[in-house]
């Protein structure tokens, strides 16, 4: 648990003092698997916001890697590792994957001996209910920006998003196959 903060703090510390390419991916990394609770697509505005105006990763790239990583199977965290690779190559893929899942490891390792008695502590428990409620308003912040307001910007854009939605919530359609109709549909609406 001590390393989990000291990372957090000494990090943006060390980037600033040593400027590298490496350290500075992974403290952005480490800082946004850090801040995530309640699941991967929290972390969604955090890497954009880490990544797109740092010039490491342009803004279509980051939407286009976002729609492939909706399309697999597994955590949005694997979409660290296409970042990383965005920025730095085979090497900046192994840093974010390692970076992003460290906080996590260090969290569970850390609280793990002392879980019982957290779980039953009335302050840990209000806290995680006001910690439920600013996921939902984070999760809600990520579908408006940068999801909306860069993919829909027309009616047949809404329609478009409007057939997907219902396709995969509905018609529990694969996701796989929500994501090539929404590519198809894309081309053909522009």
């Amino acid at each position: 648990m001590i390393l989990f903060f000291a990372l957090l703090i000494v990090l943006p510390l060390l980037q600033r003092l040593y400027p590298s390419g490496g350290l500075a991916l992974f403290d952005s990394f480490y800082r946004s698997g850090s801040l995530v609770f309640g699941g991967g697509h929290v972390v969604l505005p955090l890497l954009e916001h880490e990544v797109v105006p740092s010039g490491w990763v342009g803004k279509e790239d980051f939407l286009a890697g976002y729609g492939a990583a909706q399309a697999v199977p597994g955590p949005l965290f694997t979409f660290a590792s296409y970042l990383g690779a965005m920025a730095k190559g085979a090497w900046g893929a192994m840093i974010a994957t390692f970076a992003i899942f460290l906080p996590a490891f260090l969290l569970v390792v850390g609280t793990l001996p002392f879980w019982t008695s957290l779980r039953k502590s009335a302050w840990v428990q209000g806290a995680l209910v006001g910690i439920n409620a600013a996921v939902v308003g984070i999760l809600l912040a990520a579908l408006y920006n940068p999801l909306w307001t860069t993919a829909i910007m027309g009616p047949r854009d809404f329609a478009l998003a409007t057939l997907l939605f219902v396709l995969l919530v509905f018609w529990k359609a694969p996701p796989w196959m929500v994501v090539a109709i929404g590519a198809a549909g894309g081309i053909l609406i522009h």
